[in-house]
């Protein structure tokens, strides 16, 4: 996380605890690693002949018969809260999306999410869909509600728990 983002996160979260896992909070990212407590990951293949098949990066969504605009549209309906971030809720790879899942976090919703770095494709989808340029972008109810800033006002002002009750609710009657 840069260090604007995180003093702005300090600022705003003043007495908010992280929900998120130790490890999460102490990972950075360097171009094609992840380095997470101390081990370095590769976050990506070399397009190596000497690279078996199933070591190569796959198309997940090749075979399905939906384009990725059907994927994205898909996404929104069927998910209360659908974020479409740089890493995973676990481990965000930005400062925005660690605070767009922080605010959201608040809330025990059920948080469906998709990794937008895996995948260009599906990125520029994301980005035509929403018409909106950055991430992260959040959905609720199959509404576009916008990034981090977004919701970060809508929770400070009291929109957002507003319009997360009912799903709060569903899922407290489903526990």
């Amino acid at each position: 996380m840069n260090s604007m983002a995180r003093s702005i996160s300090n600022l705003l979260f003043k007495g908010l605890s992280f929900s998120g896992s130790p490890a999460s909070r102490s990972s950075t990212i360097a171009p094609g690693l992840l380095y997470l407590n101390g081990m370095r990951y590769s976050t990506s293949v070399p397009n190596d002949p000497d690279t078996h098949d199933d070591f190569k990066p796959t198309d997940k969504f090749k075979g399905s018969g939906l384009s990725l605009k059907d994927i994205v549209e898909r996404d929104v309906k069927e998910n209360p809260v659908m974020l479409y971030m740089k890493g995973v809720p676990d481990s965000p790879l930005c400062g925005f999306s660690s605070l767009a899942v922080r605010v959201l976090s608040l809330y025990h919703v059920p948080l469906s999410a998709r990794n937008i770095l895996e995948d260009p494709e599906l990125k520029n989808a994301v980005k035509a869909y929403s018409t909106w340029p950055t991430f992260p972008q959040i959905f609720i109810k199959g509404e576009f509600i916008g990034g981090s800033d977004i919701i970060l006002n809508m929770h400070q002002n009291g929109e957002l728990k507003e319009k997360l009750k009912d799903i709060a609710a569903n899922q407290e009657k489903s526990e």
